[in-house]
């Protein structure tokens, strides 16, 4: 199996933070990919139909925000394709709002904005990877050029909070941005899909599991410490929150006892 990260091209990094791309051209062994919360909507293209929760998905699927801890499962060899959007991309390139897609993957074609595109039968009709990247560019760049909504502030709130994660700094922001805590809450879950809270906690869970998940962060309880949680045991509850397993049990995954 070969695993790339690539950087987003320039007419699509405004609203795309990264790609990820898995080839595995094992025809047999079953493969599992876990979704975990990572604060990105994400368009995802597999070559072969998978399951979650024993529901089969398309070939291209749109994810919103993810709480719920799932996985996306396969049966033998396949190319997965991930674009990861920054957090307020739903809205304007999908027209629709972020709130109705958190824990709710759809198929793409069910969208509207979606719609009478052929992009899913040209993605299947190609092998190469890169062919593949550039016509889901072109897809991209096409939902960029019918976009009429932005939003800037939730945009700003959304920066403040990535800046720093903290509980204290949340509750100044809606002053910040000149809105009533109320419109905040709403405005943020209709761009993002969660409460700014709940995104808040997701950033924070997530760029500990990034750090964790490198094997290079040290300490459990280094990590916890960088990442703003209080000790390593309120660190653990958010991990098995987001992953149904503590940040031991998930190291483990990979090892002899467990393959």
């Amino acid at each position: 199996m070969k695993v790339w990260h690539l950087i987003p091209s320039g007419s699509v990094k405004k609203y795309v933070e990264r790609i990820l791309v898995i080839n595995n051209d094992d025809s047999c062994a079953p493969f599992s990919l876990p979704l975990f919360a990572n604060g990105q909507p994400t368009l995802v293209f597999v070559s072969k139909n998978g399951k979650i929760k024993e529901k089969r998905t398309s070939h291209l699927t749109l994810f919103g925000q993810t709480i719920v801890p799932e996985s996306l499962d396969f049966e033998g060899g396949f190319t997965l394709i991930a674009y990861f959007f920054k957090p307020t991309s739903l809205l304007p390139l999908f027209n629709v709002s972020a709130h109705e897609l958190t824990d709710n993957p759809i198929d793409l074609d069910v969208l509207e904005r979606a719609y009478r595109t052929d992009l899913e039968e040209r993605l299947l009709n190609t092998e190469l990877i890169a062919d593949r990247i550039s016509l889901i560019d072109s897809y991209v760049c096409r939902l960029i050029s019918q976009s009429r909504y932005e939003s800037p502030v939730i945009e700003r709130a959304v920066d403040l909070i990535v800046r720093n994660p903290s509980k204290v700094r949340l509750h100044k922001i809606h002053n910040e941005l000149h809105l009533t805590e109320r419109t905040f809450q709403r405005t943020f879950e209709h761009a993002v899909g969660i409460a700014p809270n709940m995104y808040r906690r997701v950033y924070q869970f997530n760029a500990a599991f990034q750090q964790l998940n490198s094997r290079s962060g040290g300490r459990l309880v280094d990590i916890a410490f960088q990442h703003g949680y209080a000790d390593q045991s309120h660190f653990n509850r958010a991990f098995k929150e987001f992953t149904y397993l503590t940040p031991k049990a998930f190291l483990n995954l990979g090892s002899p006892d467990n393959q």
